[in-house]
């Protein structure tokens, strides 16, 4: 039970955070103007590719992406601080100019519309998973668990919810048309504060337990 329990738990973290820093709703609208000239079926084509290399981005990040700040002298418990920090900071710029955020992802995923293979560079990165998604899986890479036997709940967990956001990028691009016509860019900044906010508040979090395992840290030192 304790196994599960720790499995929906980091799930249930993980996937809010990345939905909202990858934000596939919002990168369809651009999408669907940055392909507008290929064929439908390259276009959908394209959207899974682009999926799947998001998909591949995300895990990596997630289950190397401490290890490796760890193996350069990093704490845990720095990573921590400067993760929530990074993603607060990137959650704050989502949710106060989501604007200037689009078109930036619009730059990037223009500067090579006319390129025959553009799936890696630019769409995934960095305009699907930058380096943003990036920070934000390594944050969550740093909030893993210390005991052996809850780690691979935990991964279990972040890596569900990796795919299931990768999945969502492979439906938005493919439907990136309908999404326009539905939603529109008003509506998509609509959703794309709410998502910051959320992602705000889980950069605070991740930001305050690293704070909390620092002092204790220093406070176990000095005994």
């Amino acid at each position: 039970m304790d196994i599960f329990n720790g499995m929906i738990g980091s799930f249930l973290v993980a996937l809010p955070a990345l939905f909202s820093i990858v934000n596939p709703i919002g990168g369809a609208l651009i999408y669907s103007q940055v392909t507008i000239g290929r064929p439908h079926a390259e276009r959908i084509t394209l959207a899974y590719r682009v999926a799947v290399y998001s998909a591949i981005v995300m895990l990596v990040s997630l289950l190397i992406g401490a290890s490796l700040m760890s193996f350069f002298g990093v704490s845990i418990e720095a990573l921590r601080v400067a993760g929530g920090l990074v993603v607060a900071a990137s959650a704050w710029g989502m949710l106060y100019d989501p604007k200037e955020n689009e078109d930036r992802k619009q730059d990037h995923a223009a500067s090579a519309a006319g390129e025959s293979d553009i799936a890696f560079f630019p769409l995934t990165m960095p305009f699907t998973t930058g380096p943003g998604t990036i920070s934000v899986a390594i944050a969550l890479s740093a909030s893993r668990p210390s005991t052996t036997e809850a780690l691979l709940p935990f991964y279990t967990g972040t890596s569900a919810a990796a795919i299931l956001v990768a999945l969502a990028v492979a439906i938005c691009y493919a439907s990136a048309d309908r999404l326009v016509a539905l939603l529109g860019p008003a509506r998509a900044r609509v959703l794309t504060r709410l998502s910051a906010f959320l992602l705000l508040c889980i950069g605070v979090q991740i930001l305050i337990s690293g704070v909390q395992g620092a002092i204790a840290t220093t406070l176990a030192r000095a005994h």
